[in-house]
């Protein structure tokens, strides 16, 4: 963007928590997805991140792609954990 001051653009080049996305992609009756889901909103909640949930029973490809890793977690699309999801390791990789 022309005009932008180099200070703004310093600033809006930082890693903002606010700007991440965590997915969880679960399936329903699923304890480690249940347990994962606990993590992942309380960790949001502190940092201001967004999340979403996604059903892989709702969605063939991501069925296919992740049925034997349930409960997984993607942070900006990425995938970050499967199984358990290490709150410490969630923070990092949201602020780091």
């Amino acid at each position: 963007m022309a005009g932008m001051s180099p200070l703004f653009r310093r600033k809006a080049d930082a890693a903002d928590p606010r700007d991440r996305l965590v997915t969880l992609i679960r399936k329903p009756g699923c304890h480690l997805c249940d347990d994962a889901q606990v993590v992942i909103e309380k960790v949001c909640a502190e940092l201001g991140v967004s999340w979403e949930r996604k059903d892989i029973t709702e969605d063939r490809a991501l069925h296919d792609r992740y049925w034997e890793q349930i409960p997984v977690v993607l942070v900006d699309g990425e995938q970050h954990t499967f199984w358990r999801v290490n709150e410490e390791r969630l923070r990092r990789a949201l602020t780091d």
